[in-house]
């Protein structure tokens, strides 16, 4: 995997950068993959109407809004915006535009429409 530098996250380098599977219309290229107590690192392309359904984070969580406009049940973050989301915090999130977000994960998520299945 290619080293993803800031520079090519600020000046839209990501457009260029390989994407895969990751949920329904949203994929991901990972910068740094979970390894043990080391937390993930990846970017997140929404495509227009893209969700993640409701989730629990483990850990803290923070984003960066590239590109789009990012939404939740608190509101809508523009590009540039700056999101923590607490441990122990739930939320869906969705982009009706899609968007790019890097994202940063202490923990990995519990999707709870996972646990009804």
């Amino acid at each position: 995997m290619p080293e993803t530098t800031r520079e090519r996250l600020t000046s839209g380098g990501w457009k260029e950068l390989e994407f895969g599977p990751f949920r329904d219309a949203v994929t991901i290229h990972w910068i740094r993959r979970f390894e043990g107590d080391q937390p993930g690192v990846a970017l997140l392309k929404y495509e227009p109407g893209a969700s993640v359904p409701r989730h629990r984070h483990e850990g803290l969580e923070t984003i960066l809004v590239l590109d789009g406009v990012q939404s939740d049940e608190t509101g809508d973050y523009i590009s540039g915006s700056y999101i923590v989301n607490a441990p122990g915090s739930e939320h869906s999130v969705w982009s009706d535009t899609g968007c790019i977000v890097l994202i940063q994960w202490d923990r990995p998520v519990k999707i709870f429409e996972e646990e009804i299945a």
